[in-house]
């Protein structure tokens, strides 16, 4: 018996949004046989999407609590988004990188008058935001530090997937083949005094996640974040902030470094920005303003078309009570995770705002997953033993405790198909 297909009632505020008529592509064309293999995916075919949910080609919602890995920050296919890349492909799309357009100026101004920040850089991804911080950080090595060019990372980070961002990078779990790039060191996440021991005359900056989201949402300690700007400050050596997943409202706050207290002297950000379609922005601040033409290319980085969809999130997430909400809501899932995870004897529940994993007692996570998948819940598994949430942030209590109805049911499931194995004869 397939639960999926007897899924009991939702609360009203969690409905399934009315289905739209959809057409469907002859079979041959959905084959994924022509796909180059890449990232691991599920053999759903998506067609539609509206808010927490999304439709198949077999018309079968699913509550989606990835939302592309936090990059949908106001879920799928909002109004907002839809209404402003319609208005602005009409009018122009992309002028070239050699022009300037008034998205550009009004998204590059409008990032940094609320961040704080001196200069904005747009990209396509968060990959390059960071390979951009990199190079900026060497620039201001070059001019300010007797050309030192190391930075630290932390270990088990996840920078992206470029070759710069890759090297600075753990071989777990993004970077599995790459040699990497000379000038980078890993020393243990939220250890102040191994990070202290690494510096020397060669080091130009301090490169972190504030929650290293691939490993398995691991926030920083508000003492180890705290500490490592002061040794940045006394050291005089640059704080490089990725925020490519915990930026634009997802932790609560626009950025998290706003939940630690801290001042980064550049920032990257991607995924939420964009709201779901190619955007990523690097900010500066102070003397770490010291790009110059050329240094920073790029031919579509800024194109008006993703600068419309920029500015409608940007928008959306700086309107009165909406981050508010987010912490709320985050509030609502963190306790409803908890309740979970001590009713069926997992570990901790950690993150923030609207960014949360629950760690498995076993490595069980990618079976949890493909059991929520058959409960008509799309979850994420970054490690072997944790499981990841993230939401839309405009997701409501009613989408959140529905999830929980269908992660019990998944719990259920693979305790069940658990149970089963044993008993099997050998």
């Amino acid at each position: 018996m397939n639960l999926f297909n007897l899924r009991r009632s939702a609360p009203a505020a969690a409905a399934e949004p009315k289905r739209a008529p959809v057409i469907v592509p002859h079979a041959s064309e959905q084959s994924p046989e022509r796909l180059m293999p890449g990232t691991e995916r599920a053999a759903q075919v998506f067609v539609r999407g509206q808010g927490s949910w999304l439709w198949d080609n077999e018309g079968h919602a699913y509550l989606d609590f990835t939302q592309g890995g936090a990059v949908n920050s106001l879920g799928h296919s909002p109004s907002v988004l839809v209404k402003a890349l319609g208005n602005q492909a009409q009018a122009l799309i992309n002028p070239g990188s050699g022009f300037h357009n008034r998205g550009l100026l009004g998204l590059v101004n409008r990032l940094c008058q609320s961040t704080g920040s001196d200069q904005a850089y747009l990209l396509n991804s968060g990959a390059e935001a960071c390979e951009g911080a990199i190079k900026l950080a060497r620039k201001w090595g070059q001019l300010h530090r007797n050309g030192a060019y190391h930075i630290i990372t932390a270990s088990q980070a996840c920078h992206g997937r470029s070759l710069g961002a890759l090297s600075a990078s753990d071989p777990l779990p993004c970077n599995r083949c790459e040699p990497g790039l000379p000038g980078f060191s890993k020393v243990p996440f939220n250890d102040l005094a191994a990070l202290h021991a690494e510096v020397d005359s060669r080091t130009v900056a301090i490169m972190l996640e504030p929650i290293q989201g691939e490993a398995g949402v691991i926030p920083a300690t508000q003492e180890y974040l705290k500490g490592v700007e002061t040794l940045c400050r006394e050291l005089g050596i640059l704080l490089i902030l990725d925020e490519v997943q915990t930026g634009i409202g997802r932790c609560g706050a626009l950025l998290a470094e706003e939940l630690y207290g801290v001042r980064a002297d550049i920032i990257t950000l991607g995924k939420g920005l964009g709201g779901g379609v190619p955007l990523a922005a690097l900010l500066a601040r102070g003397k770490a303003c010291c790009a110059e033409p050329g240094e920073l290319e790029g031919s579509h980085h800024g194109n008006a078309l993703m600068c419309a969809a920029g500015l409608a999130v940007l928008d959306s997430v700086l309107e009165p009570g909406f981050l508010a909400q987010v912490q709320d809501n985050g509030r609502h899932l963190r306790e409803g995770l908890s309740r979970l995870t001590g009713r069926y004897g997992q570990g901790e529940v950690r993150g923030h705002g609207l960014l949360w994993a629950l760690q498995l007692k076993e490595n069980l996570a990618r079976e949890l997953v493909a059991a929520a998948l058959h409960e008509g819940l799309l979850l994420n598994a970054p490690q072997v033993d944790v499981v990841r949430f993230s939401p839309a942030l405009t997701v409501s209590k009613g989408n959140i405790d529905e999830m929980l109805l269908r992660l019990a049911r998944a719990f259920a499931r693979l305790h069940a198909q658990q149970q089963a194995r044993r008993e099997m004869p050998a």
